[in-house]
This record gives structure tokens, C-alpha cells and sequence, in this order.
């Protein structure tokens, strides 16, 4: 009899110990779902929302149960600062993904590293993981990447006379020194080169200056909304020349808000824009597929390359959680170890030298055509007329 109730004692004390209970992932997020950037950090949310309902539907990482911890920055860095000092020292996060813009991203880049806390940026600037911190990675493609894509398009089309027209951001100021470092190596010059506030509604006066100047064409490299209203003040105005953006154009909005005015607008950008059209042997396309079509049916809106660092960031942390488990230092190591993750921005390797892990071949060179996003083909040069015999 007593064995019998020592071993109902044992059954019931099993069933109130949570023995096997696991451990919570807290996954912090700083991203500017409001403000200036919005069209960065709101599609980053709402994919870092979908994801993580995702897993702990499948019962979360190798069983632990992941919990989302979203600050919404406003794009603001002194409010990212201060979101990164919570995230690290009172939620003592396991990681923080994020923030959504380069700004920020520099100035919590020491924040991570003394927490020893992995940082996973969304924001592009290669200033970001150059030189290469311990904890500090970042997801988009590298912003002298996008430079020489462009580059290498006015090449071909033997423009050697431009304009550089930029935001007094992060994004915007890495984005004008990659640009002139750069433009001597194309045989390139630079003729024209102004900087505009990020709050900007009118600047005709800028795109007035690229005008007298007598620019071949200009390069727009902003995040903001600004960005349209440069597009369509330089429409207005008459100037009727190629208008290349840098890769902070891949949402659908910017386009939207620029109008008719956008058409025909050159820029690179990874291919999760146009995944349709991918043949189906690329390595992509049923990453970029199902994330696309798993994002706009939950949302309601067009899938964004914004949403897309945010899904690549999660996916990353995600793979090496379930490769290293829930030591934090291995899960740095395995991040750094990974290699080949097919990501919606590229396909990803990383190494201890190089904390972005992608390429060149990243990128696509799109442009807009009736109001979407389509891979750019070049104009077919116009054949010689015959000569009649």
C-alpha cells in the first residue's frame, strides 16, 4: 500500500513540476513602424508578427516558445538608443532585430557589443558590420554593391555627367560618400551634388540646380518619402532625364506617391520585387514566393524588400538557434558559421571577415513600368537603316 502511494506521490508531484517546460526566446525589435521610415519598419513588424506566430504555432524553436518584443522607434536614434539600453539591460533579450534605419543602427552598434547581446540590423549602410563587430550583423545588400550596379548601368549607357541628390540621414549620407568614392572608377563625374532635409515637402530648388547643371542623369539615394517628391518635382520642372534610386526604393508606396512621374525610374534591388517572374530553377524563388504570398494575404499590402531584411533576420537567428540552442555565444557562432541560407535578399554567407554575407549577384536591376516594379531591359540600339540597292 505504501509503495502504491509513494508512486501516486511521484505522479502528482510530475504533473505540478513543469520538468519539462522550456525556456522563453525574448526577441527584441526596434524598428520605426511610425514616422519617416514607416514604409521600412511597418512591413518589418508586421513580418516579424506573421513569423513568430508561425513558430510557436509549430511549437516554437526546438519547443521554446518565442515572445516578440516590438519598440517602434520612429526612425528617431536617441529613442533607439534608449529602446536598445532596455532591450539589453531590463528584458535582457536573447537578440535584437533591427532598427530599420542605418542612423540607429550606428549609434546602438557599441550598445550590442558591450551587452554582448547579437544585433541582426535591417538597415544597409556597410558602415554597419565595416570593420566587423563581434555581435553586429546586417541583412540588406551592401549599399557600394547598389552603387556599382548603377555605375555599371550608366556605363552602358554612356552617361558620365550625373547629379547626386541625397537625405541628410544615416542610409543617405553612407549612400552619397559610396557614390563619389566610387564614380572616378566608372569614368564618372559628379556635377552636381546636393543633400535635402528627410522632411522635405517641395524641392524644386534642388532638382532646379541639377537642371542648370546639365546632368546626363541623377541618382536619388534616400528611405524617406522625400524620395517621391524628388521624382516629381524633377518631372515638373521638365527635366526629362534617367532617374536611377538606390535600393531604398523597393516598396510599392514610393512608387504610389510618386505617381506617373516614377516611370521609367532605374534602381537595383534583391528579387523578392519581382519572384513572379524568376525562372524556377533560381535558388530564390519559393523563399521569395512564399514569404510574398504568406505576407499579403495576411496583410492585405504588397510584400516590400523591407519586410523581406525583417524575415531574413529571424530565419537567420531562427536556423542557428536550432543549431547551436540556447547558448548565446554559439548561436554568434553559428551565425557567423552559416553559409548558403537562401534569404529574400540573397543567399547569405557569412564568415567571421564579413557580418552581411552577400555579393553583388544580390542584386537585380528593376525599373518601373505602369506603375510596378519589372526587371530592366536595356533599349535595343536602333539598327542602321539599309540603304536601298
Amino acid at each position: 500500500m505504501r509503495k502504491i502511494l509513494v508512486g501516486l506521490m511521484l505522479s502528482c508531484m510530475a504533473w505540478a513540476t513543469p520538468a519539462l517546460a522550456k525556456e522563453t526566446i525574448k526577441i527584441g525589435a526596434i524598428l520605426g513602424v511610425t514616422g519617416p521610415a514607416a514604409n521600412l519598419g511597418g512591413p518589418e513588424a508586421r513580418t516579424l508578427e506573421m513569423l513568430v506566430q508561425e513558430v510557436n504555432k509549430k511549437g516554437g524553436v526546438k519547443g521554446n516558445p518565442v515572445e516578440l518584443i516590438i519598440k517602434d522607434s520612429s526612425a528617431s536614434p536617441e529613442k533607439a538608443i534608449s529602446f536598445a539600453k532596455q532591450l539589453i539591460d531590463e528584458d535582457k533579450v536573447f537578440a535584437i532585430i533591427g532598427p530599420s534605419t542605418s542612423g540607429e543602427t550606428m549609434k546602438i552598434k557599441t550598445l550590442a557589443e558591450d551587452g554582448k547581446t547579437i544585433l541582426l540590423s535591417c538597415a544597409a549602410a556597410e558602415a554597419i558590420v565595416k570593420p566587423v563587430g563581434k555581435y553586429v550583423f546586417k541583412t540588406p545588400q551592401n549599399d557600394s554593391h547598389a552603387v556599382r550596379k548603377i555605375y555599371e548601368q550608366m556605363k552602358k549607357a554612356g552617361i558620365a555627367k550625373i547629379g547626386v541628390v541625397s537625405s541628410n540621414t544615416g542610409f543617405g549620407k553612407a549612400g552619397k560618400e559610396q557614390l563619389e568614392k566610387l564614380a572616378p572608377e566608372y569614368g564618372i563625374t559628379i556635377i552636381a551634388n546636393e543633400v535635402y532635409d528627410k522632411e522635405a515637402t517641395d524641392l524644386t530648388a534642388v532638382v532646379t540646380k541639377l537642371k542648370a547643371a546639365g546632368v546626363q542623369a541623377f541618382v536619388n539615394w534616400s528611405i524617406e518619402p522625400a524620395q517621391a517628391i524628388v521624382i516629381k518635382n524633377a518631372r515638373q520642372i521638365g527635366l526629362e532625364i534617367p532617374i536611377f534610386q538606390s535600393h531604398g526604393f523597393g516598396n510599392i508606396q514610393y512608387v504610389k506617391a510618386a505617381g506617373p512621374a516614377a516611370e521609367g525610374v532605374i534602381f537595383p534591388a534583391g528579387r523578392l520585387l519581382v519572384a513572379e517572374s524568376l525562372p524556377a530553377a533560381n535558388k530564390q524563388k519559393a523563399v521569395l514566393t512564399k514569404y510574398k504570398k504568406d505576407y499579403e494575404m495576411r496583410t492585405h499590402e504588397d510584400a516590400s524588400t523591407f519586410g523581406g531584411h525583417a524575415y531574413d533576420a529571424f530565419m537567420i537567428l531562427v536556423k542557428a538557434i536550432e543549431t547551436a540552442g540556447l547558448d548565446k555565444e554559439k548561436v554568434r557562432t553559428a551565425i557567423e558559421d552559416t553559409k548558403g541560407f537562401v534569404g529574400t535578399a540573397g543567399v547569405f554567407n557569412f564568415s567571421a571577415q564579413d557580418h552581411n554575407g552577400l555579393t553583388i549577384d544580390a542584386f537585380e536591376m528593376l525599373t518601373v513600368k505602369n506603375g510596378k516594379f519589372v526587371p530592366y531591359v536595356e533599349p535595343a540600339a536602333p539598327s542602321a537603316t539599309k540603304k536601298k540597292p
